[in-house]
């Protein structure tokens, strides 16, 4: 049987890595095993503008017609400047070709800021949601509905996704934890004025751990962890805690330093289904010690985490030694990660999902989300 094609439309892709093609990739090798084949296009308005980019996209469309295109909606990938107020366009256009349009909302609520532009702009952004919504035969949320402000009451063609890990899972066998010194993973760090605090935190949890774990080593990776490094450096200088910050890896690498883990720390912000760094965590089997807050939900609250709350750096810090120094406590940890990873965050899980809701009208894909997570409270 012929794969029923798929296209995700991208915008001006990110850097020095781009999360949103990475997530298609995955999604794309998964949906295979569903029937569909799904084919990666970028539009290229930063490049030639955006009348020649719809113009383009005009042409490519004749033969998408009947044909699923999700757009992968992220503020910047479609806006210089943070004003996305073109990306409408692009499902008009698609919908006069015939396509049948959905939208991934990668970013799904307006970013906040203080001044009168910060107030236009997240004005900008929740009208470009919603305009982008009501437009859409699909649109697919990286979080739980109801932490969506702006969806009217009536939102049944919205599903409910979660992202997943853009580097293998890490088998049990594979993981080289040290007997010598607890290692303690971070997985990026936020550039720009976020970048101190939560070098601050980190620091402040691991020197609070050492004193009842011992010897403690710290690595850092992904996006932020060199522009990070000479702050790290600087916190843990005399303390006797190894720091070594790695920059961006391939995913295979970022699987096997998450091996040689004994627990993920995550402070970039709250916890959620829609932070691809921490569930690598969540598909390497290791406990997670995490801020949680509104976007905090289920499924994310089935894995093994403990989560305190944004900006505690006290309770942070007696979480991570919790999960190093109890035994009984990390192995169950570990173990509720694993099985959260198989059954919500691994792609085949996700593409389950996707192929559910791109084969059935909107009004039975949400009856579908429900009764599994139905079935899935009744397990428990």
């Amino acid at each position: 049987m012929k794969p029923e094609p798929i296209v995700a439309l991208l915008g001006r892709r990110d850097e020095p890595t781009d999360g949103v093609a990475d997530y298609c990739a995955w999604l794309g090798g998964a949906l295979g095993e569903f029937g569909y084949q799904l084919e990666t296009v970028r539009l290229d308005w930063a490049e030639h503008g955006w009348n020649a980019a719809l113009a383009d996209l005009r042409v490519k469309a004749k033969a998408w017609r009947g044909r699923w295109v999700l757009l992968q909606y992220t503020t910047l990938a479609w806006s210089r400047r943070g004003f996305p107020l073109q990306a409408p366009r692009i499902l008009a256009v698609l919908r006069t070709s015939g396509v049948r349009c959905g939208v991934v909302f990668h970013d799904f609520g307006p970013a906040i800021g203080r001044g009168a532009i910060a107030r236009v702009r997240e004005h900008c952004h929740v009208y470009a949601l919603k305009k982008l919504y009501a437009i859409a035969e699909r649109a697919i949320f990286p979080v739980p509905l109801e932490k969506v402000f702006w969806l009217p009451a009536a939102h049944q063609k919205a599903v409910y996704i979660p992202v997943g890990a853009n580097c293998p899972e890490t088998p049990v066998a594979a993981h080289t934890r040290s007997t010598e010194a607890k290692t303690v993973a971070v997985f990026c760090v936020t550039s720009g004025p976020r970048m101190a605090t939560e070098v601050e935190n980190i620091s402040f949890a691991l020197k609070r751990a050492r004193i009842a774990v011992g010897p403690l080593r710290l690595i850092v990776f992904g996006r932020g962890s060199l522009e990070a490094n000479s702050a790290l450096q600087s916190e843990f200088s005399g303390t006797g805690i190894e720091v070594e910050t790695l920059g961006v890896l391939s995913p295979e690498e970022v699987s096997r330093m998450l091996a040689r883990a004994d627990v993920m720390l995550f402070v970039r912000s709250e916890i959620s289904s829609r932070r691809g760094s921490a569930i690598a965590g969540i598909a390497s089997g290791l406990p997670l010690v995490c801020y949680a807050g509104h976007d905090t939900g289920w499924p994310i609250t089935e894995a093994g985490i403990i989560p305190v709350p944004v900006g505690d750096r006290e309770a942070l810090a007696a979480a991570l030694e919790r999960v190093l120094v109890d035994g009984t406590l990390w192995a169950s940890l570990a173990d509720r990660s694993r099985r959260a990873y198989d059954q919500f965050f691994s792609w085949r899980a996700i593409a389950t999902r996707y192929a559910d809701t791109l084969g059935k009208p909107a009004e039975d894909s949400i009856g579908s989300a429900a009764s599994k997570q139905t079935e899935v409270a009744h397990i428990r």
